[in-house]
């Protein structure tokens, strides 16, 4: 399955370090794991996470998930042991952090040929030349960094993101131009229930495929707003039925609830009959 066609409403970071965290990771409903190197672990646990996290990888038990793995900076002082030992792990792709140029993804590659590379998109630099770093041959997807962005930038947090949005839209723009997924960055207050739905909602609405998230509690909210819903289900049906019978009367669009259905709506409505099958398969497995 194509990155670009399965799931990523939820997306979890787990230390590499915490052997609890890794083996509760195993249950939870998640679309992708980000097993995490880099900020969740200390200076002096660097080394043994990268066995503790090779391990459970080795050992299994995800299922459907997919196994991303958060190495420190190439130009910090453990990012090339990162590097060697994310090459032999049992995991689908690598996460770079930081990324500001083409030339990043390039040196991670030529330590992990063999892996697809995720790109955290965090400085105002990388969003700047997200549309240069997109079309690398070997980018999976782009993974916003909205509280490293947010301090380099010197912004305010605000419900609404303001400050962030032409940083997430340059970047969204850039991934869809390239056939990229691209999720979302941390909602900080994992118990504000009321607020990650806010937040899940806009990142939604602005085309994002997902959210990365720093705690279970935020798991189901996550997928509920970034999943199709039954009322989003029943349109889609009702809209491809009614395209169908206008072109069965010789009509180029049909009228649905007053609204007028071309090709492009019933293309979106395909889409989202697929991705509610998809989830269902992976969450049978």
């Amino acid at each position: 399955m194509q990155a670009s066609e399965r799931p990523w409403r939820s997306v979890l970071y787990i230390p590499g370090s915490k052997e609890r965290a890794l083996v509760k990771a195993r249950s939870l409903p998640v679309d992708a794991i980000i097993f995490d190197l880099e900020d969740a672990v200390a200076p002096d646990e660097k080394a043994q996470a990268r066995q503790t996290l090779a391990d459970a990888l080795a050992e299994g038990g995800y299922g459907s998930r997919v196994r991303i793995v958060r190495v420190n900076g190439l130009d910090t002082a453990w990012g090339a042991e990162d590097a060697a030992a994310v090459a032999g792990m049992e995991c689908d792709a690598v996460l770079l952090p930081k990324v500001e140029a083409p030339d990043d993804i390039e040196r991670l590659v030529a330590l992990i040929p063999d892996l697809p590379v995720w790109a955290m998109m965090e400085t105002p630099g990388g969003c700047l030349n997200a549309a240069a770093i997109a079309p690398h041959p070997k980018l999976q997807g782009f993974v916003m960094g909205t509280n490293d962005l947010a301090k380099d930038l010197g912004a305010r947090g605000r419900p609404d993101r303001l400050p962030m949005m032409t940083a997430l839209q340059m970047c969204l723009m850039a991934a869809r131009s390239n056939g990229l997924v691209c999720v979302d960055g941390v909602y900080n207050a994992f118990r504000d229930a009321e607020g990650l739905r806010a937040e899940c909602e806009q990142g939604r609405d602005l085309g994002m495929d997902g959210k990365t998230l720093i705690h279970p509690a935020q798991v189901e909210i996550t997928n509920q707003v970034f999943g199709p819903s039954a009322e989003d289900l029943a349109l889609a049906r009702r809209q491809i039925e009614a395209f169908d019978e206008a072109v069965a009367r010789g009509e180029g669009v049909a009228v649905l609830d007053g609204k007028i259905v071309e090709n492009l709506h019933v293309a979106t409505a395909r889409a989202t009959l697929a991705k509610a099958g998809i989830i269902a398969e992976l969450e049978r497995t």
